[in-house]
Protein backbone atom coordinates (compact mmCIF):
# COMPACT_ATOMS: atom_id res chain seq x y z
CA UNK A 1 0.00 0.00 0.00
CA UNK A 2 1.51 3.21 -1.05
CA UNK A 3 -0.97 5.75 1.06
CA UNK A 4 0.65 8.61 2.82
CA UNK A 5 1.35 6.85 6.16
CA UNK A 6 3.47 4.31 4.24
CA UNK A 7 5.52 7.17 2.43
CA UNK A 8 8.63 8.11 3.25
CA UNK A 9 9.54 11.99 3.97
CA UNK A 10 12.06 12.39 0.91
CA UNK A 11 8.90 11.27 -1.53
CA UNK A 12 6.57 13.19 -0.17
CA UNK A 13 8.97 16.00 -0.48
CA UNK A 14 9.85 14.59 -4.27
CA UNK A 15 6.05 14.92 -4.72
CA UNK A 16 5.69 18.59 -3.39
CA UNK A 17 8.47 20.09 -5.26
CA UNK A 18 6.69 18.50 -8.85
CA UNK A 19 3.79 19.67 -8.27
CA UNK A 20 4.69 23.46 -7.27
CA UNK A 21 6.62 22.94 -10.30
CA UNK A 22 3.76 22.41 -12.22
CA UNK A 23 1.98 25.35 -10.73
CA UNK A 24 4.54 27.65 -11.59
CA UNK A 25 4.76 26.17 -15.18
CA UNK A 26 1.24 27.00 -15.51
CA UNK A 27 1.26 30.24 -14.12
CA UNK A 28 4.27 31.01 -16.78
CA UNK A 29 2.42 30.19 -19.45
CA UNK A 30 -0.89 31.69 -18.70
CA UNK A 31 0.74 34.73 -18.04
CA UNK A 32 3.00 34.99 -21.24
CA UNK A 33 0.02 33.31 -23.45
CA UNK A 34 -2.15 36.45 -22.05
CA UNK A 35 0.22 39.19 -22.37
CA UNK A 36 1.02 38.12 -26.29
CA UNK A 37 -2.46 37.81 -27.08
CA UNK A 38 -2.89 40.91 -25.58
CA UNK A 39 -0.39 42.42 -27.19
CA UNK A 40 -1.73 41.14 -30.80
CA UNK A 41 -5.50 42.28 -30.16
CA UNK A 42 -3.85 45.80 -29.22
CA UNK A 43 -1.65 46.04 -32.29
CA UNK A 44 -4.63 44.07 -34.39
CA UNK A 45 -6.99 46.84 -33.54
CA UNK A 46 -4.51 49.70 -34.63
CA UNK A 47 -4.12 48.34 -37.69
CA UNK A 48 -8.28 48.10 -38.03
CA UNK A 49 -8.65 51.46 -36.68
CA UNK A 50 -6.33 53.24 -39.05
CA UNK A 51 -7.98 51.27 -41.95
CA UNK A 52 -11.90 51.41 -43.11
CA UNK A 53 -13.43 48.71 -41.23
CA UNK A 54 -16.09 49.62 -39.10
CA UNK A 55 -15.34 51.13 -35.76
CA UNK A 56 -16.73 47.52 -34.37
CA UNK A 57 -13.91 45.91 -35.67
CA UNK A 58 -11.36 47.87 -33.21
CA UNK A 59 -13.50 47.92 -30.92
CA UNK A 60 -13.53 43.94 -30.73
CA UNK A 61 -10.07 43.73 -30.84
CA UNK A 62 -9.45 45.40 -28.49
CA UNK A 63 -12.24 44.48 -25.77
CA UNK A 64 -10.70 41.21 -26.35
CA UNK A 65 -7.18 42.28 -26.14
CA UNK A 66 -8.61 43.73 -22.70
CA UNK A 67 -10.02 40.12 -21.59
CA UNK A 68 -6.68 39.05 -22.90
CA UNK A 69 -4.93 41.45 -20.28
CA UNK A 70 -7.32 40.37 -17.28
CA UNK A 71 -6.36 36.64 -18.13
CA UNK A 72 -2.42 37.19 -18.13
CA UNK A 73 -3.02 39.04 -14.76
CA UNK A 74 -5.08 36.31 -13.07
CA UNK A 75 -2.54 33.84 -14.26
CA UNK A 76 0.23 35.53 -12.75
CA UNK A 77 -1.56 35.08 -9.70
CA UNK A 78 -2.43 31.74 -9.65
CA UNK A 79 -5.84 31.36 -10.95
CA UNK A 80 -4.86 29.45 -14.47
CA UNK A 81 -8.10 28.09 -15.08
CA UNK A 82 -9.94 31.29 -14.81
CA UNK A 83 -7.26 32.71 -16.84
CA UNK A 84 -7.86 30.08 -19.93
CA UNK A 85 -11.61 30.60 -20.00
CA UNK A 86 -10.97 34.26 -20.12
CA UNK A 87 -8.20 34.15 -23.42
CA UNK A 88 -10.60 31.43 -24.95
CA UNK A 89 -13.41 34.17 -24.99
CA UNK A 90 -10.64 36.78 -25.39
CA UNK A 91 -9.19 35.09 -28.40
CA UNK A 92 -13.62 34.19 -29.40
CA UNK A 93 -14.25 38.07 -29.25
CA UNK A 94 -11.21 39.38 -31.25
CA UNK A 95 -12.33 36.32 -34.18
CA UNK A 96 -15.80 37.67 -33.95
CA UNK A 97 -15.13 41.66 -34.33
CA UNK A 98 -12.76 39.67 -37.03
CA UNK A 99 -16.36 38.31 -38.60
CA UNK A 100 -17.31 42.02 -38.90
CA UNK A 101 -14.74 43.46 -41.44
Amino acid sequence: MNGPLNSEPSDIQEEYDSQALDARRARWTASGTGALLALAGLAAAALRAAGTAPALVPAAYAFGAAVCALAAVLGSRGRTRRALWLLIVGVMVMALGDQFD
